[in-house]
C-alpha cells in the first residue's frame, strides 16, 4: 500500500510552521487517541499514521531529506514498533494531552492509563558512505565499522550492580510527581519528571563498576548496510536501531548514512540520466560511422549519421540509473563533439585545401544550423 502525503494526513500545508504542524498533530491524537477510540482498528491506524507524519515534519533534518526526495528519502527511517513506543517518542505531547504534564484538568482524556515512565534514547550517528557508478545502479552490501555506545555485557545494560534497584521514593515508582491546586475553574493538576529518579521510577542501590552506572559502554561494531539501487549524492538512508544505545536499557538511536557520490570519469549525472562526451573525428562525422561507447558496467555500439553535426544528442533509452525504490531507469546522453586537428601535415593540408573549393563543404543556413530545430529534434 503507497504511502500517504505527511502534509496530507495532517492537514497542513507544505510551508506550515514547526508550531502549526505541532497543533496539527494535537488535533489529530486528541481525535484519534486510543482512549478516546477504544477497540477502533481504523482510529488507532490513523493514530500511527499521524505519529508518523509528525515524526518527521517536526523533525528539520527529516523534513527537508522529505521535502527533497519524498518517502524515498527516509529509507527505513520512519514509523514505529508499537504504541509504546509512540508515547515514549512523544511523550512531553502527550503528557500535556492527557494529564502527563503540564497543566490539564483531572478529568482530562487518559485518565486510565498508566503513567508513562521516562526512556532513555541513545543519541544517532552519522556515517559517511562513499559510492561509485556501479554500486549506485545495482545496490550494494557493504560492511562498516562504527564506534558507539552499546549495552554493557557485565550488567546486561541495566547499570545496576546484582540487578540491586529500589523503587524512588519520591514518585512511588510512577516516575512523576503530581501536585494538586484548586482553583475557581476547578481541580488542576501540574504532572512533572520526577527530580529524584528522571522519571525512571527506581533507584539504583550498587552501580555497576563496569559502565559506572550508565547501562551502556564504548565499543566497536560492524554493521552491514544495504543500501538500495539508485542513490543520489547527499540523499540520507537511516538504518533503524543502529545507533548508540540508550542508557539503562533504553531506546537504541538510529544509524545515518550520508551518501556521497564518486566521480565518474566517463559520465556526468544529471537526475537518472548519464551525460557522456563523445569525440569524433571530421571524416566520422561526415562520413558516418558505427564507434564503441561506455555505458554502466560496458560498452554499447552507437551508430553515427553521416552529416552529424557538433552538439547533436544520441539518447541511449533505458541505460540510465534506476529509480529510487521505484521503477523505470534514466537514459544515457551522448553529446557528439567533431574534433578539429590543430597541426595537418602536407598531404592532409593539400586534401583540406581541396575541400575548400566544394561548394557542399561551405556552412549553410540549412534547418540542422538552426539551434531550436535541433532542440526539439533532441526530444523527439
Amino acid at each position: 500500500m503507497e504511502k500517504r502525503d505527511y502534509y496530507e494526513i495532517l492537514e497542513v500545508s507544505k510551508n506550515a510552521t514547526a508550531d502549526e504542524i505541532k497543533k496539527a498533530y494535537r488535533k489529530m491524537a486528541i481525535k484519534y487517541h486510543p482512549d478516546k477510540n477504544p477497540g477502533n482498528k481504523e482510529a488507532e491506524e490513523k493514530f500511527k499514521e499521524a505519529a508518523e507524519a509528525y515524526e518527521v515534519l517536526s523533525n528539520p533534518e527529516k523534513r527537508q531529506r522529505y521535502d527533497q526526495f519524498g518517502h524515498a528519502g527516509l529509507h527505513g527511517q520512519q514509523g514505529f514498533s508499537g504504541m509504546d513506543d509512540i508515547f515514549s517518542h512523544f511523550g512531553d505531547i502527550f503528557s500535556d494531552l492527557f494529564g502527563g504534564g503540564g497543566f490539564g484538568f483531572s478529568s482530562g482524556f487518559g485518565g486510565g492509563r498508566q503513567a508513562q515512565r521516562h526512556v532513555n534514547r541513545g543519541g544517532n550517528l552519522r556515517l559517511r558512505v562513499k559510492l561509485n557508478l556501479s554500486e549506485i545502479n545495482e545496490g550494494v552490501k557493504k560492511k562498516v565499522k562504527v564506534n558507539k555506545f552499546v549495552p554493557c555485557q557485565h550488567c546486561g545494560g541495566s547499570g545496576a550492580k546484582d540487578n540491586s534497584f529500589e523503587t524512588c521514593p519520591t514518585c512511588n515508582g510512577r516516575g512523576q510527581t503530581v501536585k494538586i491546586q484548586n482553583s475557581i475553574f476547578g481541580q488542576m493538576q501540574t504532572v512533572t519528571t520526577c527530580p529524584n529518579c528522571g522519571g525512571e521510577g527506581k533507584i539504583i542501590k550498587n552501580k555497576c563498576p563496569e559502565c559506572q552506572g550508565n547501562g551502556v559502554v564504548k565499543s566497536e561494531e560492524i554493521i552491514e548496510l544495504n543500501i538500495p539501487a539508485g542513490v543520489a549524492d547527499g540523499m540520507q538512508l537511516s538504518v533503524r536501531g543502529q545507533g548508540n544505545a540508550g542508557a539503562r536499557n533504553g531506546v537504541p538511536g538510529d544509524l545515518i548514512i550520508l551518501i556521497e557520490e564518486e566521480k565518474d570519469k566517463n559520465f556526468e549525472r544529471d537526475g537518472n540520466d548519464l551525460i557522456h562526451e563523445l569525440f569524433i573525428s571530421f571524416p566520422q562525422a561526415a562520413l558516418g560511422a558505427t564507434i564503441e561507447v561506455p555505458i554502466i558496467n560496458g560498452t554499447a555500439e552507437v551508430k553515427i549519421p553521416a552529416g552529424t553535426q557538433s552538439g547533436e544528442v544520441i539518447r541511449l533509452r533505458g541505460k540510465g540509473l534506476p529509480e529510487l525504490n521505484g521503477y523505470g531507469r534514466g537514459d544515457i546522453l551522448i553529446n557528439v563533439n567533431v574534433w578539429t586537428p590543430k597541426k595537418l601535415n602536407k598531404e592532409e593540408e593539400k586534401i583540406m585545401k581541396s575541400l575548400l573549393e566544394s561548394e557542399n563543404m561551405n556552412p549553410s543556413s540549412d534547418n540542422d544550423k538552426n539551434p531550436f530545430k535541433r532542440f526539439k529534434k533532441f526530444f523527439s
